[in-house]
């Protein structure tokens, strides 16, 4: 169990009403949680969360510790994932019945929910065919293995002195699915410099436009920030508004401008929930160049070096 609290005082008495009721052991500053590492550093007023020890653990399990190359970026361009690669002859069912697709999938889930936004995309991609998965797509899941393999002490960094303002960015990729020509919905949010909520998720309805499709993950981040707005209240910081940041001009207009309804009623009324928000100056949605997007990794296979930049835009780094 993990307490905080601004007053130390009021820890001290939790704690003694705690142990009054149950049997329990003081294990002092947190360490590790749910597989998380917690290293802090009062000095410079800093906290690293990593899941170094758990990522050896499943690189060791799979077969990929000490014996893989390491990589660069979680997907590489040439991995085209789509049905039609899915296995057809019983030679190659039989193959892939042997390969333990889910359980790797699913480790490399927790670990990208818990501290890992780098391979969100990635994962993303390689959980769409978990029913029928096909040897390409297992080679996209040990191609995943391989990069966190030189990346397993690479975690999230909080820092005091970057405030505690929350702060958003969206993004999205128009029809980058082969298989129903849908986008892919990619935010995150960071608070004290670090990345506190991300998402890759596949829209669920076609967009028309490039335009369509940002505005639809414009609308996912916005509810995300109402969300976030009511957790940092329930901790008492108090933040008047979020700042979402789009680059599609096109799409935040469309968001503001209610004159457009007329020709965006195919949109699913959910999506036009934002314009709501937007109006209410609870979430300012605003417009920031693509290359200081951090959410461009969620949603598409990006360089390495821009990938490396998208990186350090939400201070997911080694410890030094």
């Amino acid at each position: 169990m993990l307490i905080a609290s601004k007053n130390r005082d009021e820890i001290e008495r939790l704690k003694k009403q705690l142990a009054s009721e149950f049997e329990m052991k003081d294990l002092g500053d947190a360490q590790r949680i749910l597989g998380m590492e917690i290293r802090r550093d009062k000095k410079n007023g800093s906290v690293w969360l990593t899941q170094e020890s758990y990522l050896k653990k499943v690189l060791e399990r799979f077969g990929m510790y000490d014996k893989t190359k390491q990589v660069c970026t979680p997907l590489a361009p040439h991995f085209k994932l789509s049905s039609s690669s899915c296995p057809r002859s019983q030679e190659e069912r039989d193959y892939m019945a042997r390969v333990p697709y889910a359980s790797a999938v699913g480790s490399l889930m927790y670990a990208m929910v818990c501290t890992r936004p780098d391979i969100s995309q990635a994962v993303s991609m390689v959980s769409r065919y978990m029913h029928n998965p096909s040897k390409n797509q297992w080679l996209a899941v040990k191609w995943i293995l391989r990069y966190l393999y030189g990346t397993v002490d690479v975690g999230l960094l909080f820092k005091k002195d970057c405030g505690q303002q929350c702060v958003g960015y969206c993004d999205s990729d128009f029809a980058g699915n082969l298989d129903k020509r849908r986008s892919t919905t990619g935010y995150v949010f960071t608070l004290g410099g670090g990345s506190v909520s991300w998402r890759s998720i596949l829209q669920s309805t076609i967009a028309l436009s490039t335009t369509e499709a940002e505005y639809m993950a414009a609308t996912e981040a916005v509810k995300e920030a109402i969300w976030l707005k009511g957790l940092l209240g329930d901790f008492g910081v108090i933040q008047e508004n979020i700042v979402v940041l789009c680059d599609n001009q096109s799409a935040i207009f469309l968001a503001k401008n209610q004159t457009y309804h007329a020709r965006t009623k195919h949109i699913d009324v959910k999506y036009h929930y934002v314009r709501e928000i937007i109006e209410s100056s609870v979430v300012l949605l605003r417009k920031i160049d693509t290359k200081d997007n951090p959410s461009d990794m969620l949603t598409k296979v990006v360089s390495r070096i821009k990938f490396q930049h998208c990186l350090k835009l939400i201070q997911f780094l080694r410890l030094c």
